[in-house]
């Protein structure tokens, strides 16, 4: 197996993108152009491939992260040719050694092998037909030791069941919702073959004589047994109160680890595992007092998976019973007195601050998970928050936000109220239609212009009779020209020399609050309606070009966000929208202002109507016009002079050559 680092393709020269989402998880596995993350700018969204095909071991960006072209996202394992073929001349050489290392050279050749393995539940603590919650990897998941692989829950608690090793995951013989018991066979794991062949390779030579120096290595059994673990230096405090068992019997823990926290009339403490292993059982129960010295816990140190390599054990014969025992008054005592230099001052502090009635461990979930302890309600013993407290109280807010997927798009700011879930499928038969991508972004887009540009539309007509006669005398030569000459053409560049002339639409807000953008170019958004949702291409430079030229431009990016080719670098820019509804029908709308442009144009129908000339009503072609703007940068007057100027040039449009 080779890892491979995916890095952002060319994303059209955007810069500073945001992640909105990730497509994959850690352990899955993904094939060539399976979407990883989607991308999202000012105006579109992307997704981005997977150039080949492998497992993700790594992720290395996160939602809300702004990213660049070149920027890792994340690690894949994929397949490459083995070379344990090019490895196997190097057995020799260990063969020349005495008949001892010649043992070691099958149990070498095992490790680059692999072996599937049953993996069973383990000792539940006297629980029976527990209930499998969650399952934690996906099959084909490689994970490491002490990874959780599946969740379980009693009546009481919740426990983690976590890998014996390092390896893959090949299947789950339970699924969620199914009960168990202790001894069950829940999942097959493939792992380096590594233990059945060294215990092999040791025994094979038992009956040769060099053997012999090997044999007084089996005997250092003491590591695998058992050991009783007692209560540590509490500090001179007496008879104190256990109020957290922090692991389920049967889980994996590592040194340091809390294994159940103590409580005075002044502080609570945490009483660590004193090395990794296994924490068989607990002698004590939540409410029960403890004093220095008592018994507490049955642990299996981790010295107990290793004891079948001779090397691992070989310096180990002495160190079982003071490992277990030695470590714990010292590694416990800092943290346990009251009047100890950091840690039960600084949890007697937090908790007499923050009056929230928790232990370290908990605390230290809650800040890992991002939760406000106090906003979640303890169980425990005198209203206590626990771990378990806290998983519900992450669980229940997780569970609220599915229900409810509306009311993210439509709750924009604080004390706005989400609109109320309804079934519909009470009222008649439905059908549940999954918004696409484009659409969703469309939805927060306009979402967050809406809250945060106060909007004005102002309205008036413009005279296109004269504009359309020359544009009907002038279609076939554009035909000949390959040209497709419609309206649009034509208000694109009187928008864009209106804009010249009343430069004053021509800015963007900055983020900051404190200054004014004035753009010295003006490019023009064309909202346009394609199969995947409203895409807007921006047309830029539109008042350096002729009209052939913007509609031969304009005419390949419509076609273009139709067919779903647009590049984020297509959708940039912006100063100003025009979205038209003339083909719809319709005498007038307000469109929402494209932030951070400031300005936006609605046209609609045109229509015949009688104007007065001074003398008498003529019939003329008037065309619909609405112009929404941003009221912090543009004021009303600002926009009667720059729809006084833009309907002039509609209607007379050599005017915009003046």
């Amino acid at each position: 197996m080779s890892k491979v680092t995916v890095a952002v393709p060319d994303i059209g020269g955007a810069e500073n993108v945001d992640v909105i989402e990730i497509s994959v998880a850690i352990g899955d596995t993904v094939t060539v152009d399976q979407d990883l993350i989607v991308l999202e700018t000012d105006k579109a969204s992307m997704e981005v491939p997977c150039p080949q095909a492998g497992t993700v071991v790594e992720l290395l960006v996160s939602v809300g992260d702004k990213i660049n072209e070149g920027d890792a996202i994340l690690v894949l394992e994929t397949a490459a040719v083995e070379s344990a073929p090019a490895e196997a001349p190097a057995a020799p050489a260990a063969i020349a050694e005495p008949a001892v290392a010649s043992a070691a050279v099958p149990a070498a050749a095992a490790s680059t092998a692999s072996q599937r393995i049953e993996l069973t539940i383990p000792d539940l603590g006297g629980a029976d037909e527990v209930t499998l919650i969650e399952l934690c990897v996906e099959p084909g998941t490689e994970v490491a030791s002490e990874d959780s692989l599946l969740v379980l829950e009693t009546d009481k608690a919740s426990m983690d069941v976590p890998a014996p090793e390092a390896g893959k995951i090949i299947e789950f013989k339970v699924s969620v919702d199914d009960k168990v018991k202790e001894g069950d066979v829940y999942a097959v794991m493939e792992v380096a073959g590594a233990a059945a062949p060294a215990s092999t390779a040791v025994a094979e030579p038992a009956a040769s004589a060099p053997v012999a120096a090997v044999a007084p290595v089996a005997a250092p059994a003491a590591p695998a047994a058992e050991i009783e673990l007692a209560l540590p230096d509490l500090g001179g405090a007496d008879g104190v109160t256990v109020i957290e068992l922090c692991v389920a019997p049967g889980t994996a823990v590592s040194a340091e680890d809390s294994l159940i926290v103590l409580e005075t009339d002044k502080a609570s403490m945490d009483v660590p595992a004193p090395e990794d292993g296994i924490l068989v059982g607990f002698k004590v129960k939540e409410g029960d007092t403890v004093s220095e010295g008592d018994l507490y816990a049955v642990f299996k140190p981790a010295a107990a998976s290793d004891a079948v390599t001779p090397a691992a054990v070989a310096p180990a014969p002495a160190a079982p019973a003071p490992v277990a025992a030695a470590p714990v008054a010292p590694v416990a005592a800092p943290a346990v007195s009251p009047v100890s230099e950091n840690g039960a001052v600084a949890v007697e502090e937090e908790t007499v601050s923050n009056d929230i009635y928790a232990g370290p461990s908990s605390r230290r979930l809650a800040r890992q998970l991002g939760v406000d302890l106090t906003k979640v309600k303890g169980t425990g013993i005198r209203g206590r928050i626990t771990k378990d407290d806290i998983r519900s109280y992450v669980k229940n807010a997780l569970q609220r936000t599915e229900q409810a997927p509306a009311a993210k798009a439509v709750t924009g700011g604080a004390g706005i109220p989400a609109i109320p879930a309804v079934d519909f499928s009470q009222f008649g038969d439905i059908d549940m239609v999954k918004l696409s991508k484009i659409k969703k972004v469309t939805a927060a887009n306009m979402s967050r212009a809406w809250l945060n540009v106060p909007h004005v539309t102002q309205f008036d007509e413009a005279d296109i009779t004269d504009l359309e006669a020359f544009r009907k005398s002038m279609k076939a030569e554009a035909e000949k020209a390959g040209i497709k000459l419609t309206p649009m053409p034509f208000l694109i560049k009187a928008v864009a020399m209106a804009l010249r002339a009343e430069p004053s639409f021509n800015v963007s807000l900055h983020h900051d609050g404190e200054h004014m953008v004035h753009k010295n170019y003006v490019h023009i958004g064309i909202a346009c309606d394609t199969p995947n949702g409203l895409m807007v291409p921006v047309l830029r430079d539109a008042d350096k070009k002729g009209i052939y030229q913007i509609a031969r431009e304009a005419n390949e990016l419509i076609k273009a966000a139709r067919d779903g080719k647009l590049k984020p670098r297509d959708m940039q820019g912006g100063c100003f929208t025009i979205s038209s509804l003339g083909a719809m029908g319709g005498t007038a709308f307000t469109p929402i202002v494209n932030a951070p442009e400031v300005a936006i144009l609605g046209v609609s129908k045109a229509q015949m109507k009688p104007v007065w000339n001074g003398q008498e009503f003529v019939p003329r072609n008037m065309l619909p016009l609405a112009v929404s703007y941003d009221h912090r940068a543009i004021n009303g007057a600002d926009c009667g002079r720059f729809f006084t100027t833009l309907v002039a040039m509609i209607a007379d449009i050599r005017r915009v050559l003046l």
